[in-house]
Formats: structure tokens, C-alpha cells, sequence
């Protein structure tokens, strides 16, 4: 890069076993975005399990030598990158280094290869990686249940502190070479997904994305995840979230939307979740190949014979190939089947067709692969004995790894690549074939680059990039059968229609490379993170509950302070308390006001100078039976339909339509949606008619709700009403009615009775309490307001809101107003002159 930066050393780094601190040490150490690191500039910093080098101790058995390791995915989105842009890898090494020797290999790696080693205790990696990932989230996220001790084995609370200390000892060497104002921070897969936490939780702005790369269950199999919640919330930490394909991002979010009660919306083509102000971005995007490497190793296979060699050895024959790791979800054994099956059912491919079978050693230790191998044996040495003759074997098994030019020997001689995995995230194998089977350019040895291009695909509808792949023949692993009868297809095709899928194909992985992927995913985290240095945030909670307030500028905590200030310094005030969830939590058993809120209410009431309405979508005989107590308080019932100035005063009705016709239309579709959604109910009010579905399946309430929307607006489209949605509900009432026009009545009210407000207070929760946010602010230049009003709109809970201010919850409302009452002076005007003053 030619950077001064370039030369500097990476700081002394931890390089014994040492003991792990708990989640929140991090408070007492945490740094602020504005302190500089000891690397500048902007860079990429990329952190997963394992570096992307290959290490081997030196002849002398002195020291290590290391080189890049080709075959990584994570070493090859470079590529994709801005070339001025320095990219710094995270991550352990394949190996084990001797505690005397980590400093050396550190600052070797960071000068020569701009690597960062996380050298993690013994005791931890068993753990952390066979342990949590491999025994637990591994198996769960291929849609393995623990049924049993041995299969995927019960949850274990020690392994799931090993993976956060694995992970909090990654962050440690993230935090070591960030510079968070200038870095993106790029964490990738299952290894590393609580890492968001550790690193959000000292760097609020940091741009940050995660990447999955194996598959993401449905909310049915993930919610069995004892720590589920945690995982979700610390994903939720970066700022944007990528998945191979909308199948995964779709489950992820239902998760989110089940568990956590967070929905999505998407804008303009882009998918995000709202989550505490901040809006995290969901990515779709199916990682795809670097072909030149590809192409350097095929040319590399033919440099080393082993192609004319296997030409030589399967001349005359029709070559199947399979290329999977030895796992318990890569379906191989079902693979063997349908080749039996075949050879069963079109005896013309006896002598002819050949299943070569690559089977690659797993890292680690796996789930019943000593199982698997003599499943796969048995079915290898039964069908070559039945149908095998001198000279013919039908399936050739290799169970040792293979180089990668050896690999694209195998691709150059099959007629048919046959994935038939029942689970997986992604898997490049097709990609790879289909490139590899395009020929080289300028290439001299390559016996096909002057014929027709062609390459035939049979893979499992259950891996991540079989939807890219068109023009595959897609099947049910599952299902034997069918999944011969594919083979047999595949093979038997007319030349011209091989020819012109493999077209289709080649275009599509020419373009989507492993390039490709990372420029799209940098381009998209750019764009989520570009308010991240105009909104204040502050990060709030303890343990994996921490999560990033990210608020507008101008938006903003009510202090009491300031409102108690104005208030006592006002002549005449005006003050609007929406009921539900923000003077009563929403999750109250009893609805019914406590002593504590009538005793609040009837203090501010008490002063002549406030005029104090409860404005909520209740019914009046509710509110009417509630408020009794308070002679003075204002009741707007129904969002604003009925009006009450005061106990003595009758109701009044806010709006000029009085014909409910329209509700014996809507009560019937309403019902129909009722009978078919368990736990969904009609609340039917003077006014308007309500569907509630709080208690309904989440994701069916949603949809079920949509559709309504729709047969209402169909049904009533010549009705004097208006059909809304809510948090939870579908509301039909009257048109032009809104707790909004109650707010603006009461202000043009005491405005010409020469008593216009100079303080005016207006706390809500929900979406209808927007519309006296917006009313207040056009009343302002309306003159039904003056212009030095002091004007408090203030919503509960952290969200996007019209308000200026918010309170957290329904206890500060409380707190705040009875801050107010203490305030207030009693006056001497009795109750029947001041409700005159104001009707």
C-alpha cells in the first residue's frame, strides 16, 4: 500500500492461556469512537475462524513457514474490494503455536501477510469449536434436533461459555489494529456470532456487518436454541446481516419477529429491521467463485498430466461426479442409491456410466462419520458387485483430499456434477464445474476449448445455490427415484440443449464471482451505516441485552427539569395523555388507572390554567367508569369521535357522521377472518369496529391482517370510513376522525376564548398518537398557536417518532407528571367556573 502505516508493528498481544473476563468487564474499559488505534486510514477488516494461510513447521523445526491458502473464499474477496482500500484478516490458525513462539509468529504475520492471529487457550477451542459449534450450532442450524446424547448431544452450558470467551478474545484483536471511524469491520459465519456484541458494545459507530454462511433454520427448529435470544440480539448489533438466500434471511427474520417482536420492512428494494432507532440491514446474496483461480488450476492440472490421465482412465465411459466432504448432511450414501437405482432401471448404462465419489476429509471430528463411511462402503462394495464387470467398476470412491488442480481434472472429464446434499449453506461445487468445464483461455492443452462448452447439473433443492442455477436439474434428495431418473436425464440430454444450459449458467457465474459478492455486500454496508456520524447513539443494557439507542439529533429525553421550567412560567396550558401504554403499560392485566394516576390527574386539574384531556381509542363507558374521580379531566373516547370537556358536561360527538350502515358490512368479513385465525378477536365499539390479533400466530395474524386490509377497502370502497392497520389490530371508523382533530378543536377552543396556549404538553405510544404529533406542529403556523409556544410532543419508548422528545416508559410519564402536580398551584376558582370557562 505504500503507507507509513504499512510498517508500523501490531501492538504486544496476549499470547499465553490466560483467563477469560466476563461479558461486562467491557464498561469499566470502554473507549469512546474519537480514540485513535495504532493503524490509520481506510481499511477492511476481516474476521473469521481461521485466517486464510497454510502453515507448516520448518525442516529444522525451528519456526513456522506460512502461505496463503488459495482455496480460501475469505482471501479472495479482496478481489471485490477498491484497490486502495487495505484489508487486515482476523482470525486463529490451523495449527498450534507454542506460547514462547506467539509474539514472533504475530508480528511476522501482520509485517508479511497483514494477518492477525487469535491464539485461544486449549481449554477453550475444545469447546468453543467441537464443542458449541460443532456439536451444538452445526448440527441445529442443518435442521438436526438433539434427540438424543448421540445425535448433536444435549445443550451444555460450559460449551456456550467457551464460544463468548472464543469470541471476546476475537474482538480483543479486532480492537487491537481498529481505527473505528475510519474501518469496516466484516465478521463471517456461525463461528463468530455473538462477536457483534463485545465489538458494539465499545465502538457505538463502528460499521459493522456480519456474513452467514451456512444455512439459517426455520423458527420452528431454531427457537429449540436455549441461548436463541442472545445469538439474535448479537446479530442484531451489526449494522447489516447477510444470507446466501431469501429462504435463510427469511427465517432469520421470522425469528426476529417471534422472539423478539421486532418486523421488517423493506424500502425501495431494501430489506431492514428497525431495532431501537437503528435500522440493520438484511443482505441476499449467494457468494460465488474467483475464476482466475479456477482457471490457474486447471491450467495447472494439465501442466501435471493428471488430466491426460484421467482421460486415459475413463476413456469410453460416461463420468458422474460427486465432490462433497465427508458429513453427515452432504447426502452421499443417497447419492450411491440412485445410482444403483439407475443402473437398475436403464441397463444401458451398465459398462457405460461411472459415479466417481470424491469424499474429503472433515476439519474436526464431525457427527457420526464413523457411521457414515461404513454406510458409504457397503453401498461402494454391493453395487460394484452386482453390476461391476473386468475393468468396470460403476463407482469409483475416493475418501483422501485432493488437491484443487487434481479437482479440476475430475470436473474437465465429467459429463455430470450430482449434488445431492439434504442440507447446505452454499456450496460452490456446480459453480466450479461450470467454470471449469468453459475451457481456458488461450489454452493449448485443453482438449475441448475448440468444441461446444457443456456441463449437465443434478443438485438438492435444499442447498444455497440451487436457486441461482436455472437450468439444473433440481430434486428431492430424499427421494431416490427421482433422483435417478435426474441422473438418467442429465446424461441422456441432447447435445444442443446441454450446450445452451451451460450458457445460461457460465453467464451467471462469470458475473456473480466471489468479486462480485464483495463489492455488493461493502456497497450495501456503506449505504445502511451512512447516518452513523449524524444520529447520537449511547448504548444501554447489560450482557447480550446491550443494544445502541441511535437517535435523530434533535430528538431527544424529556427532561423534567426543562418541562417543569416552562410549565410553571406558562399562563395556559393544554395537556393530551394518550391511556394505553403510555399512563398504563400495554401488558397490564388490570386496565383500570391506579389511586396513584386519579390523585396525578386531579392535582394538574385542580389549576385553572390546564386544560388536561385523556385521549384514547376506548370506548366513552369505559373511560367515563375509570375517570370518575377526576370532575375536571377532558375524555376524548374512540380516537376523538365522542368529546367530553369535563364530568358535568355531556358528550360530544366530533364528527358529522352518524350513519354505523357500514359496520354490518364490515362485522361479517371480520368474523370470517376471526373463525379462521386462532387467537384473534372483533372489539366492537360505537364508532368503529376493531380486529384484534395480539394473541395469534405472529407471522399468520400478519398475513392474515393484510388480506383483510384489503377485502375491507374492496367491500366498504363506497363507505364514508376509513380502514386502517395497527400495532396488532385492523380498525374500520368513521372518516376524518383522529385523536390529531381532537388536539386542534381544544386549541382553536381556547384560542377563542382568548386563552390560547402557551404550553402545550402531548404524550403518546402508538401510531394513532402520531397524528397529534403532526397536528401541533402545523397549529404552530395555523395562529391557533402562538409562536413562542412552548411545545413538549413526547413519545414513549425509543423510536422513530414526529415527537421531539420520549420518555422510556409509562413509569418516567408518571414520574414526569407528577413532577408537574407538584408544581401546580391550587387556585381559588371553583370547579363549575373554570369547566364554564372552557365549554
Amino acid at each position: 500500500m505504500g503507507r507509513e502505516r504499512d510498517r508500523r508493528r501490531m501492538p504486544r498481544v496476549m499470547t499465553v492461556p490466560g483467563s477469560i473476563c466476563e461479558l461486562d468487564d467491557d464498561q469499566a474499559h470502554s473507549v469512546s469512537s474519537e480514540n485513535p488505534s495504532s493503524l490509520a486510514g481506510d481499511r477492511m477488516i476481516v474476521v473469521a475462524n481461521l485466517l486464510p494461510l497454510k502453515a507448516k513447521r520448518r525442516p529444522d523445526n525451528k519456526g513456522w513457514s506460512f502461505n496463503w491458502n488459495e482455496d480460501s473464499l475469505i482471501l479472495r474477496l479482496r478481489d471485490g474490494l477498491p484497490e486502495d482500500m487495505e484489508v487486515i484478516f482476523v482470525g486463529s490458525l490451523c495449527v498450534v503455536v507454542d506460547p514462547i513462539e506467539q509474539d514472533d509468529v504475530s508480528n511476522y504475520l501482520l509485517e508479511k501477510f497483514r494477518c492477525v492471529p487469535a491464539f485461544l487457550p486449549p481449554n477453550i477451542v475444545e469447546k468453543y469449536y467441537e464443542g458449541f459449534c460443532k456439536r451444538h450450532l452445526w448440527p441445529l442450524f442443518h435442521y438436526m434436533l438433539p434427540f438424543s446424547p448421540d445425535h448433536g448431544g444435549r445443550f451444555d452450558r460450559s460449551m456456550w461459555e467457551a464460544y463468548v470467551s472464543a469470541n471476546k478474545l476475537f474482538s480483543q484483536k479486532v480492537v487491537e489494529v481498529l481505527n473505528p471511524e475510519d474501518d469496516f469491520v466484516w465478521i463471517h459465519d456461525y463461528h463468530l456470532m455473538v462477536l457483534p456484541t463485545f465489538l458494539r458494545r465499545r465502538f457505538n459507530r463502528l460499521r459493522m456487518g456480519f456474513f452467514l454462511h451456512s444455512p439459517f433454520p426455520s423458527s420452528e427448529i431454531y427457537r429449540t436454541l436455549p441461548v436463541r435470544e442472545e445469538i439474535l440480539k448479537a446479530l442484531l448489533c451489526a449494522d447489516i446481516i447477510g444470507f446466501h438466500t431469501f429462504d435463510y434471511a427469511r427465517h432469520f427474520l421470522s425469528c426476529c419477529s417471534r422472539m423478539l417482536g421486532l418486523e421488517y420492512q423493506s424500502k425501495r428494494g431494501y430489506i431492514g429491521l428497525e431495532y431501537y432507532g437503528r435500522t440493520v440491514g438484511i443482505k441476499i446474496m449467494p457468494v460465488g467463485i474467483h475464476m482466475g483461480h479456477i482457471e490457474n488450476m486447471k491450467k495447472l492440472a494439465a501442466k501435471e498430466l493428471k488430466l491426460k490421465e484421467l482421460n486415459q482412465q475413463f476413456e469410453g465411459k460416461t463420468v458422474l461426479l460427486g465432490v462433497d466432504d465427508l458429513d453427515v448432511f452432504k447426502g452421499i450414501n443417497l447419492k450411491l442409491l440412485a445410482m444403483e437405482h439407475m443402473l437398475k432401471q436403464h441397463p444401458k448404462w451398465e459398462k457405460q456410466a461411472v459415479l466417481v465419489q470424491i469424499a474429503s476429509p472433515t476439519r474436526g471430528k464431525g457427527i457420526d462419520l464413523k457411521e457414515i463411511q461404513a454406510e458409504i462402503l457397503e453401498s461402494c462394495k454391493r453395487i460394484n458387485k452386482q453390476f461391476g464387470k473386468p475393468g468396470y467398476d460403476p463407482v469409483v470412491y475416493i475418501d483422501r483430499e485432493i488437491s484443487s488442480s487434481e479437482r479440476m481434472a475430475y470436473y474437465s472429464i465429467a459429463e455430470c456434477v450430482v449434488v445431492t446434499a439434504v442440507r447446505d449453506g452454499m456450496n460452490l461445487i456446480p459453480y466450479e464445474y461450470i467454470a471449469c468445464r468453459q475451457g481456458m483461455s488461450g489454452s493449448e492443452v485443453d482438449s475441448d476449448v475448440d468444441g461446444p462448452k457443456k456441463s449437465m447439473l443434478v443438485v438438492s433443492e435444499f442447498i444455497g445455490c440451487s436457486p441461482s442455477l436455472s437450468g439444473a436439474i433440481r430434486v428431492n434428495p430424499w427421494n431416490v427415484e427421482a433422483t435417478a431418473e435426474a441422473m438418467n436425464e442429465a446424461i441422456s440430454m441432447a447435445e444442443p440443449e446441454k450446450q445452451l444450459r451451460h450458457e445460461k449458467h457460465y453467464r451467471y457465474v462469470s458475473t456473480h464471482d466471489v468479486g462480485y459478492w464483495a463489492r455488493s455486500f461493502l456497497q450495501d454496508m456503506e449505504r445502511t451505516c451512512i447516518d452513523h456520524f449524524r444520529k447520537r447513539t449511547y448504548g444501554i443494557g447489560l450482557g447480550f441485552g446491550f443494544r445502541v439507542v441511535s437517535l435523530d439529533p434533535n430528538f431527544r429525553k424529556l427532561s423534567i427539569d426543562e418541562i417543569e421550567s416552562a410549565y410553571i412560567k406558562s399562563k395556559s396550558r393544554a395537556i393530551f395523555l394518550d391511556y394505553d401504554g403510555t399512563m398504563m403499560p400495554q401488558n397490564s392485566i388490570i386496565k383500570s388507572p391506579s389511586a396513584e394516576v386519579i390523585s396525578i390527574l386531579n392535582r394538574i386539574c385542580a389549576d385553572q390554567n390546564n386544560a388536561v384531556f385523556i385521549v384514547s381509542g376506548r370506548g366513552r363507558d369505559s373511560l367515563d367508569k375509570w375517570f370518575s374521580p377526576c370532575r375536571k379531566l377532558g375524555l376524548a373516547a374512540e380516537h376523538g369521535y365522542f368529546l367530553r370537556w369535563s364530568q358535568d358536561k355531556d358528550w360530544e360527538t366530533c364528527s358529522q357522521n352518524s350513519d354505523f350502515g357500514w359496520m354490518h358490512l364490515a362485522e361479517p368479513v371480520m368474523q370470517s377472518y376471526t373463525d379462521s385465525t386462532d387467537g384473534s378477536c372483533i372489539e366492537k365499539k360505537e364508532s368503529a369496529i376493531v380486529w384484534q390479533y395480539r394473541d395469534a400466530d405472529p407471522g399468520f395474524g400478519f398475513s392474515q391482517a393484510k388480506e383483510m386490509l384489503d377485502h375491507l377497502e374492496s367491500v366498504l370502497a363506497n363507505e364514508p370510513v376509513a380502514v386502517k392497520s395497527g400495532q396488532f389490530i385492523v380498525e374500520v371508523k368513521p372518516q376524518g376522525v383522529s385523536k390529531g382533530l381532537v388536539a386542534e378543536k381544544i386549541f382553536t377552543s381556547l384560542a377563542e376564548r382568548a386563552k390560547m396556549a402557551d404550553f402545550v404538553l402531548c404524550i403518546g405510544d402508538d401510531r394513532s398518537d402520531e397524528d397529534m404529533f403532526e397536528i401541533i406542529g402545523d397549529a404552530l403556523s395555523r395562529d391557533i398557536l402562538s409562536y413562542d409556544t412552548k411545545v413538549f410532543a413526547c413519545t414513549v419508548g425509543q423510536k422513530p417518532s414526529k415527537a421531539k422528545y420520549y420518555l422510556d416508559d409509562t413509569s418516567e410519564v408518571r414520574f414526569m407528571l407528577e413532577s408537574l402536580a407538584d408544581a401546580t398551584i391550587t387556585p381559588t376558582t371553583s370547579s363549575d367556573e373554570e369547566a364554564e370557562d372552557l365549554a
